[in-house]
């Protein structure tokens, strides 16, 4: 099973980065605006669009607020599984950290994941730090 690290620093409060992260089914507008065109609710899960066209269907798997975690796993797809988890940490007032963490299977996946996640990461960086 391959596992994909994301890893990137905030210039906001943990609490306002946890407040958009555990909003699950708006991290088109509060999270990802642009890397995500469009998500709803359907069936308990989330039907996401990406900026390709591709859509993908996620259900949440936890909330943790204590911890400032969600997970959620991917549904279909190509993948025979495909988990992630994210995850804030308070690094000071206005800062926080951000960690990202996919396990997928077939590891051949795990390229074309890294790579949407990269791009994801960075448009989530902007946005949040923007929203100060």
């Amino acid at each position: 099973m391959a596992s994909i690290y994301e890893q990137f620093t905030i210039e906001n409060s943990a609490a306002h980065v946890w407040e958009c992260l555990r909003d699950f089914y708006a991290l088109h507008e509060r999270l990802v605006p642009g890397f995500v065109t469009a998500c709803r609710e359907e069936d308990g899960a989330r039907v996401i669009t990406f900026f390709n066209g591709r859509v993908t269907r996620e259900r949440l798997v936890s909330i943790d607020d204590t911890n400032l975690r969600l997970s959620y796993t991917v549904l279909g797809g190509q993948s025979a599984h495909h988990h992630a988890s994210a995850q804030v940490f308070a690094e000071g007032e206005r800062r926080c950290r951000f960690v990202w963490i996919t396990d997928v299977l077939p590891d051949e996946m795990a390229a074309p994941i890294e790579q949407l996640m990269k791009r994801g990461s960075a448009v989530m960086k902007a946005t949040l730090d923007a929203a100060r």
